[in-house]
């Protein structure tokens, strides 16, 4: 498949231009930990099944953007083994049945180079494809994103993943304020919470696109391939 040029992708609030050439998919945080049992997400007492229906989506996307030579990024959360980047407000909150940094059946929870820190395989990344490591809920903060977006040129985001309301929407928001134009793509998102998930959504394209624009994947599959005619 060809780079695909300019087109012109149907989302809310309004259609938006994208030049795929200053346009980087950003896959956040679909690892172990919070997509398959045993890990992070089920220790805060969640029903991980619930991000599955955005594996398909993303993998969809994914593919595509890997032929057509596109930038793509993955992120994790997860902090260091001695957890010095895990502040103890973020370690103690709540209840969950096991910590940040606690043994579990995938290694310890939340813990970068552990087998649950990891990206499930339906999604891994490639020889070549940027990971970013962050602490936080936002991929910008204490991670060097800006700086492989600023050296790669990229305008614009293609936004996927999980939780809608939680990782995705802080991201979301990051980018925006550093004057990225993002496109959340709906059905690859996904949150424990359903609900949480459409009104992240619609938080999003508020006001005339607040934060940015969302899409889904049918729709820029249909764009990419429009643009590369």
């Amino acid at each position: 498949m060809n780079k695909p040029g300019k087109g012109v992708l149907k989302a809310e609030p309004a259609p938006i231009e994208l030049d795929f050439a200053k346009t980087a998919l950003v896959i956040i945080d679909m690892q172990r930990d919070f997509l398959e049992p045993g890990g992070f997400g089920e220790t805060l007492g969640n029903d991980v099944s619930q991000l599955s229906r955005a594996v398909k989506p993303v993998a969809a996307v994914l593919t595509a953007a890997r032929e057509a030579g596109l930038l793509v990024v993955h992120t994790r959360e997860g902090h260091l083994p001695d957890l010095s980047d895990a502040p103890p407000a973020k370690v103690e909150r709540g209840a969950p049945s096991l910590r940040i940094g606690d043994s579990g059946p995938m290694g310890r929870i939340l813990i970068r180079g552990e087998a649950g820190h990891d990206i499930i395989a339906a999604l891994y990344p490639r020889e070549g494809e940027i990971v970013i490591d962050k602490p936080g809920k936002g991929a910008f903060y204490a991670t060097g994103l800006g700086d492989e977006l600023k050296r790669h040129g990229i305008e614009n985001l293609l936004v996927c993943g999980v939780t809608t309301e939680v990782c995705v929407h802080t991201t979301v928001r990051e980018a925006n304020d550093r004057g990225y134009r993002c496109i959340v793509l709906g059905d690859g998102c996904a949150s424990y919470f359903p609900e949480f998930h459409e009104t992240g959504l619609k938080m999003i394209k508020a006001q005339g696109g607040i934060f940015g624009w969302v899409s889904d994947s049918a729709s820029l599959l249909e764009t990419m391939r429009a643009a590369q005619e």
